[in-house]
């Protein structure tokens, strides 16, 4: 060393120590950022369960997923798990039959229909009705039959304190959907997510929606990709009209008419035991107004009506033997059929129930006004 200089092996040396350094000051802010999330544990579980899931699909080998496609393929539904089909679907033939036509069909023949781009599957498909009317059960059963992937996408999961990433975590939908095609992407209640954009939207918010308009079909989109983002609503009115434009085809799935209701009931209580006196056409007819959902919940309350004789004709003990030993058979045996009477107490409480629904929702209203 001269002039105090350092020499060659010297400057190495503290070239060497400073890297370590910085190494060890990068993973060590590293883990305090990891420390200071509170999602880290959440985003840990859903790795966790994203790498189940795609191993039990078969493709856990073909392609490499990054963080973010990792947090959002947690929310792959497996094939198992699809157990909905036509048959548990009533009352919505002619809807069943357009969705044949212009989704299902699509998908299971695009290899034979490349050569035409008219008969490719829809960018977007759109329920849109009353509540209760089946919207949800019809999604699963069109992934069902179609053999899709089927990304169950919770928005909350787009949501992330670090600016910047729920913009990423939106791009990692359809990067992921496109890695899987073909795939259904379902959002439930569209009308929270992709609502009517306003000035008054908070800039994390408008950042994600715009992100995820521009991978659904922006000018980077690959257009020959098999990924539908199908979504459900009971306020069609306050979707976007970007995110409409993207949906152009729209089924309304509305209130069962009298023959409808009487493919549900049929359907509902196809393994039920029945006394002879029930006439299920006389019953669709009492249930004008009625959703699908309400019927379920009809003959849900009738059958449960057929526990209070247990109860009745036995005394404290007994009853309480037949609720605790139930799983063995007994209690099976001893049911009666549901008859008329069971019904109509069960009518007559859901009736009641819907006039208290509504005058709640008038004070709420009269309420906000």
């Amino acid at each position: 060393m001269e002039g105090g200089e350092l020499s060659r092996g010297e400057v190495l040396s503290l070239i060497v120590r400073l890297a370590f350094a910085a190494a060890a000051s990068y993973f060590t802010v590293k883990l305090l950022v990891s420390a200071m999330d509170p999602t880290a544990k959440q985003k840990k579980d859903a790795k966790r369960k994203a790498q189940e899931v795609m191993h039990r699909l078969g493709i856990k080998e073909k392609i490499l997923l990054s963080e973010y496609e990792m947090m959002i393929a947690s929310q792959l539904v497996e094939p198992v798990q699809l157990t909905t089909s036509w048959r548990d679907v009533a009352g919505l033939s002619s809807v069943i039959r357009e969705l044949r036509e212009t989704l299902i069909l699509p998908i299971q023949q695009r290899s034979r229909l490349q050569a035409s781009k008219l008969i490719q599957p829809p960018k977007g498909v759109l329920l849109h009705g009353p509540p209760g009317c089946g919207k949800t059960l019809l999604a699963r059963a069109v992934a069902k039959e179609a053999g899709a992937r089927f990304i169950n996408l919770d928005v909350s999961a787009l949501t992330d304190k670090w600016y910047g990433e729920s913009q990423k975590l939106s791009s990692a939908v359809f990067s992921l959907a496109s890695k899987i095609q073909p795939c259904i992407i379902f959002i439930d209640e569209i009308d929270s997510f992709l609502r009517v954009r306003a000035t008054g939207d908070h800039e994390a918010t408008a950042m994600m929606k715009a992100q995820f308009l521009q991978q659904w079909d922006g000018l980077t989109t690959d257009h020959s990709r098999c990924v539908v983002v199908m979504g459900a609503t009971n306020r069609p009115q306050d979707v976007d009209r970007a995110i409409l434009r993207r949906m152009p085809a729209a089924f309304h799935i509305p209130l069962p008419g009298v023959e409808q209701r009487e493919d549900i009931l049929r359907l509902v209580l196809r393994d039920e035991s029945m006394s002879d006196d029930i006439n299920i056409g006389s019953l669709a007819r009492q249930t004008e107004t009625f959703s699908g959902s309400d019927l379920l919940e009809l003959c849900r309350t009738a059958s449960v009506y057929r526990l209070r004789h247990l109860l009745d004709k036995t005394c404290d003990e007994e009853a309480e033997q037949i609720i605790h030993h139930g799983h063995n058979g007994h209690l099976a045996e001893t049911l009666r059929p549901i008859t008329t009477a069971d019904f109509k107490q069960a009518l007559s409480k859901i009736r009641e129930s819907r006039v208290y629904n509504r005058q709640a929702e008038a004070l709420l209203k009269m309420d906000l006004d």
